[in-house]
């Protein structure tokens, strides 16, 4: 049958450009260990260095008279690029892409004399992403026993072919690039217009877009000044943590309620760990305090460009130590004076805010935290600094009580969780232990009363702060995850007699898994989806109308990829009225913040928790691949869209699960030959 697409919904500007910041982030901070080697041993052995020596730093020349080559320069030259190279083509296609991808920039390095930082950033990503697309042309058509040779020889054709178009093409685009944006900063230099700079670049560290500023630009074009003048200035426009240090100190002594009392706490972090986030919920409290950050970073640059003072490498993160580590020979003095001129002037445009204004910034802080979440687009890995919520676990805590209350929690509540609460409790049930409860809730339900939370890998940081005092368990497949295994051991333990004593068991969970010390209190129901709901396969949801029914299955779904696949389930939905057109976009929306690929060729679509307002009704669509389509990396045979209210669709999904953990019954599911095969399958788990 024909599927129509549903056009997913358009992100913003903001959105896109802080997914390339992170994506360009994501190459470059992997191999932050390599750039500060690379700088450590510029500034000892270079001859502008404190241990200047020929041969390593690469200047004079050696008794033949031949000029000394150091490891300075090709560490610049070749690893740093390559490493990024290898690093972004990882991401776009694993290990393969990375090959690919380190090939192809070898001759963007070799077409041109300038350290090739942005060429890497674009070879290595699109070698890997074309190497995905040819692949594709044929996977499953290869005869076995020739996977290898194909494999290998396609790598090399295409990794070949493409270090030849870098050669010849893309190093002399990316030189020109380099030249001519190199000659903007001389320009701003030499006009004394680079304070300027901080006009954007300090509101977009706020809107967390400095990402793609700092390591798409200033990095590159930072490490091309350092190798030609021993330092850059460039390393410490967006680095400098004065701005943000001033800002705190201002509500240090002029704030109020909690900012007040956590911006201490706060200093410690942003000034000696390097952590700038940590103050941007004190602007987004009072907004005007950009002013104070744009002042402090121009009086940074300001006395950096005076005083001809630069960093050898990134600092990163942005901490006073890394900041002093990069600090070039005879740039300390100036360093230091721009990181203490942009606190006091940050410091100063701050405190005349904070003190002539009606709000003092006693604002609800964990209101502005998680208004710099959203912007952010992730849990914030310190914002436990600013709320007082913990967003780590303890090894080695102590369980007080045996584990009652086990919550497996998603995104929405809906799907994925429903799926693996289900597999859990026939687990814990067959173990012996049917008394302890196993719900499903979503992320945002979640309280601080159960013994055991579960979630997908990507959702732990999420739902740790909501849930402190839970053992905490990551998994990446939902149906077979060896994971199921040590919570079950783990509910053996701590209910067996004797396991706890008046002093406590401590329970240590296996690698991969975050523990922390059990709830005392039994988890109440809100928010979480019951044990087991009582809707039968065939049943009548709510105004009479059955979760799954036959048209809502087909056997040989016309998709060729991930998000038509997830249209062609969302429209069986919009055929039966279950949802309305909105519900699709949240299944697409949902996908890309974490996959809801289950494991055993399972994939189950559905939308956040926030478009539960577009179901009129619950629905069940499954659709079978029998050729297979690729779902993030993995081969999915079975689309169930989901879309339910309360409880009604979690039979068919508790029905689902223990056919996708018994091979038997998904061999059965592959060779069925009619829709009343598969019902009938269905019929038969549950009775």
């Amino acid at each position: 049958m024909a599927t129509e697409t549903v056009a997913k919904p358009r992100t913003s500007a903001r959105v896109g450009v802080q997914k390339f910041g992170t994506f360009l982030s994501g190459m470059i901070m992997p191999n932050i260990g390599a750039f500060i080697a690379w700088g450590l041993i510029t500034a000892l052995f270079i001859e502008k260095g404190w241990i200047p020596v020929a041969e390593l730093g690469g200047f004079g020349t050696d008794a033949e008279g031949k000029p000394n080559v150091g490891i300075v320069g090709p560490m610049v030259t070749y690893l740093l690029p390559i490493l990024i190279a290898y690093t972004g083509g990882r991401m776009v296609y694993d290990v393969r892409g990375g090959v690919v991808g380190a090939i192809a920039t070898m001759g963007v390095i070799a077409g041109t004399d300038s350290p090739m930082f942005i060429g890497a950033m674009i070879m290595g990503p699109l070698g890997a992403w074309t190497m995905k697309q040819i692949d594709r042309l044929w996977d499953g058509k290869i005869r076995p026993g020739f996977e290898m040779l194909v494999n290998n020889f396609s790598a090399g054709i295409w990794g070949a072919a493409l270090a030849l178009g870098g050669f010849y093409g893309l190093s002399y685009l990316v030189k020109w690039f380099t030249d001519r944006a190199g000659e903007v900063v001389e320009f701003l230099v030499n006009n004394g217009l680079l304070p300027l700079t901080s006009i954007f670049i300090e509101p977009a560290k706020v809107l967390f877009l400095n990402n793609a500023i700092n390591h798409g630009v200033l990095t590159p074009l930072g490490i091309q000044q350092s190798l030609e003048q021993g330092k850059s200035i460039l390393f410490l426009l967006e680095a400098n943590p004065g701005p943000g240090l001033g800002i705190l100190l201002a509500y240090m002594f002029f704030g109020r309620g909690a900012a007040k009392a956590s911006a201490p706490g706060a200093a410690i972090i942003h000034f000696l760990g390097g952590i700038h986030e940590i103050y941007f919920p004190y602007v987004l409290m009072k907004p005007i305090l950009i002013l104070a950050a744009i002042g402090g970073g121009m009086t940074g640059i300001a006395t950096m460009a005076i005083t001809n003072s630069g960093l050898v490498a990134p600092a990163a993160p942005g901490s006073i130590i890394a900041v002093l580590a990069q600090t070039s020979r005879d740039s300390y003095v100036g360093v230091i004076l721009a990181v203490i001129l942009a606190t006091a002037v940050s410091f100063l445009i701050a405190a005349v805010i904070l003190r002539t204004s009606k709000n003092k910034g006693d604002d609800d802080l964990s209101a502005a935290t998680s208004r710099m979440e959203a912007m952010k687009g992730k849990k914030s890995s310190v914002s436990s600094a600013l709320t007082g919520e913990s967003s780590s676990a303890t090894p080695g805590t102590v369980l007080t009580r045996p584990v009652k209350n086990i919550v497996f929690a998603c995104d929405a509540g809906m799907g994925s969780s429903a799926m693996g609460a289900s597999v859990l409790r026939n687990k814990i049930k067959a173990a012996g232990f049917p008394d302890v409860k196993v719900t499903n809730s979503a992320i945002a339900n979640l309280n601080d009363n159960y013994d055991v939370v579960v979630t997908h890998q990507d959702l732990t940081e999420r739902a740790q702060p909501r849930t402190a005092s839970a053992v905490h368990y990551s998994v990446d497949n939902f149906m077979n995850s060896p994971r199921y295994e040590e919570i079950v051991e783990l509910v053996r333990s701590s209910n067996t007699e004797g396991a706890v004593s008046e002093a406590g068991t401590t329970a240590t969970p296996a690698a991969g898994t975050q523990p922390a010390a059990a709830a005392a209190t039994a988890a109440p129901t809100h928010g979480a989806h019951a044990a087991e709901p009582a809707t039968a396969v065939d049943g009548q949801a709510a105004e009479g109308k059955g979760v799954l029914l036959r048209e809502s299955v087909i056997l040989n779904g016309t998709s060729r990829d991930r998000d038509a696949a997830i249209d062609e389930a969302g429209k069986l939905l919009l055929d039966r009225g279950a949802v309305d057109v909105s519900y699709v976009h949240a299944m697409h929306e949902r996908e890309e913040s974490v996959s809801t690929y289950m494991g055993s060729f399972l994939a189950i679509p559905h939308g956040t928790n926030d478009a539960k307002e577009h179901i009129n009704h619950s629905a069940v669509s499954i659709i079978r691949y029998p050729e297979g389509i690729d779902w993030g990396g993995k081969q999915v045979k079975f689309v169930v869209g989901v879309a339910g209210i309360n409880n009604e669709h979690l039979h068919i999904l508790s029905s689902i699960a223990k056919i996708f953990t018994n091979k038997a019954q998904v061999a059965q599911l592959e060779e069925a030959t009619t829709v009343d095969e598969v019902l009938e399958l269905f019929g038969k788990v549950n009775s």
